[in-house]
Order: structure tokens, then C-alpha cells, then sequence
């Protein structure tokens, strides 16, 4: 009988906020931190494009059974819109397809932002990752092959003009998951006759991480030092919590005989006057750390995801 294979690398887990350095794929920055940690698995929370910089939150091991809610958490953004062409990609990347001489006012571009706020329906690039026929929508277009991708509805909270010049607008933006910039800046170019695609991109905030959370590639690798010596102490004192990713949900705080129970898949009463008695989700914590995540029914916690740290 064959032995079962034993995990590469170390079991760390917790979340580091990258400022994902431009011209770098999300891919390629979670192989690099996974490198870094000597981690066994890690995952991002949201794709950034190779153009785009900031915050790319990456869950190493545990941390990485968290990952759904930072995805389905909020986000900002601040970029520029080049104002005059569209492209393939919608970004710098692409082959201008359409120009213009035209250039909009600061009035006129403020006169259309109205009609991106609140819940819009919103075609994704072509160039993006939704998935076609089991196929990403970017393999096609490589492809060559022109491809139909629905609609869909996104929402964005506020918009707002950061600096307009004669050829650019520079904007901040919060919104939902699935929103995509590039189709804001196609769609807006194309609303003001103009048309228009993203010349800069910068992710400031994936709730609940900011950029004040963010540390740079730089300062990671000075962290753990040379490669036949790395500094893994230095590493791990950068990473947060893989509990801090779940401050939306409601939190129980359980003893060490519950949190015995939890950790086991067993569900374990909550006594007190004040626990309480339902949650679709929950995140159970002991002494600080987070445990379990579940749901609360009839004065119970029932773990459905544990965590073993």
C-alpha cells in the first residue's frame, strides 16, 4: 500500500494585502508570495489585471477557506480613463480599434455619471476572465474568435471625478463584486462620443483590507532574507489574522470545551443570556482566533467549515 504523499512547504496561514506591482499577473504574485512563505497552498481574493496595482489580498493555508468572503465583499478603485480611442482590451494592453478627435468636457462627463450608479447592467471586456463554454473569455480572444458575452448587473456605490484634464479623467469608484472598470471606460467613451479605455488602474480598498494593510514585494523579500536562510519569523510577523477577513459576519467567542466540539465538526450549544439563537453565518472564535465558520440554529453553533490552526 502506497504512503500518502506529503504536503510541500509549511502550514502558515493567514492573509498577507499585496501591492500588486504593475505589469505582474494575480497568478504570478500568489506563486510569488506562496514562494516567499514556503506556504502549501494560497489563493487571491479577486483578479487584478497585469496593468492594475494595489491591494490583491492572498490567503495562505488556512486563510484560504475565507477567500469567498472578500470576493463577495466591496471595493474601490481610483483610475484614469484616456479619453479619444477604444481599444481591444479596453486598457493600454489593446489595439486601438476606434478613434476620435473629440474630447469631453468636466461638465459633460459629470452630466453621465449618474447613469453608472446604483444597479447597471454591464457587458464584461472581451478580454476578461469569465468563463464561456468552460473556456475563459481571454483564450478566446487571443484566439482570435469573437465572442458574445451577456450582460450582466453590477452595482456601484459612488463615482466620483478625482481630476479631469484635456484627454483624461481620473476617477474613484466604489462598487460590488463583478464590476469591471474597463467596461465603465468603454461604455462612458462611447456614451460621450468620444470613446475612451483605462491608461491607469489602482485598487484601494477590498473590504475589510486597505491600503495602509498593504505591503510591497520589496519589503516581503528584504523580510526573508536569502534564499538558503530565509527569515520565516520575520515573514509571519506581516500576516493578518485569517479572522480579520470576516468582520461582516456576526462572531461568538467560545470556550475551550466548545471550541473542542467545533473543532471536531460537532455543533456546540451557546449558553448565556445574550447569544444568540439564529444566523444564517457565523465565525466562532477561541481565545482570538478564528475557529469555525457556520450557522447558529435553536441556541446552537454548527460549524461547516473548521479551521485547523
Amino acid at each position: 500500500m502506497s504512503k500518502p504523499r506529503k504536503k510541500k512547504g509549511r502550514p502558515v496561514s493567514g492573509w498577507i494585502v499585496l501591492d500588486k506591482p504593475l505589469e505582474m499577473g494575480s497568478t504570478q504574485a500568489v506563486g510569488k508570495i506562496k514562494w516567499l512563505f514556503g506556504a502549501q497552498k494560497a489563493g487571491h481574493a479577486g483578479t487584478l489585471d497585469p496593468l492594475a496595482t494595489g491591494v490583491l489580498p492572498i490567503a495562505l493555508g488556512e486563510a484560504t477557506k475565507t477567500v469567498a468572503y472578500i470576493m463577495d465583499g466591496a471595493k474601490a478603485y481610483r483610475f484614469k480613463i484616456a479619453w479619444g480611442a477604444q481599444t481591444t482590451t479596453d486598457d493600454l494592453e489593446g489595439t486601438v480599434i476606434e478613434k476620435s478627435d473629440l474630447r469631453p468636457s468636466r461638465q459633460e462627463v459629470e452630466a453621465v455619471l449618474p447613469d453608472y450608479l446604483g444597479e447597471v447592467s454591464q457587458i464584461p471586456p472581451q478580454f476578461s476572465a469569465v468563463k464561456i463554454d468552460g473556456e475563459r473569455a481571454y483564450d478566446l480572444a487571443r484566439s482570435g474568435e469573437q465572442i458574445e458575452i451577456k450582460a450582466r448587473n453590477v452595482v456601484i456605490d459612488t463615482l466620483k471625478i478625482i481630476e479631469h484634464e484635456a484627454d483624461a479623467t481620473t476617477f474613484e469608484m466604489e462598487c460590488g463584486k463583478g464590476t469591471y472598470v474597463r467596461s465603465l471606460a468603454r461604455d462612458m467613451g462611447r456614451q460621450l462620443g468620444c470613446f475612451g479605455h483605462i491608461s491607469e488602474l489602482r485598487r484601494i480598498w477590498v473590504a475589510p483590507f486597505e491600503e495602509t494593510d498593504c505591503v510591497s514585494l520589496e519589503q516581503l523579500e528584504q523580510a526573508r532574507g536569502d534564499n538558503d536562510l530565509a527569515d520565516f519569523d520575520a515573514l509571519d510577523s506581516l500576516l493578518i489574522e485569517p479572522g480579520e477577513a470576516l468582520t461582516d459576519l456576526p462572531r461568538i467567542d467560545v470556550s475551550d470545551e466548545q471550541a473542542q466540539r467545533i473543532r471536531m465538526g460537532n455543533p456546540a450549544i451557546l449558553r448565556g443570556r445574550n447569544a444568540p439563537v439564529a444566523e444564517n453565518e457565523a465565525c466562532a472564535f477561541s481565545k482570538g482566533r478564528l475557529i469555525a465558520i457556520g450557522e447558529i440554529a435553536r441556541g446552537q453553533f454548527q460549524p461547516k467549515r473548521v479551521l485547523n490552526l
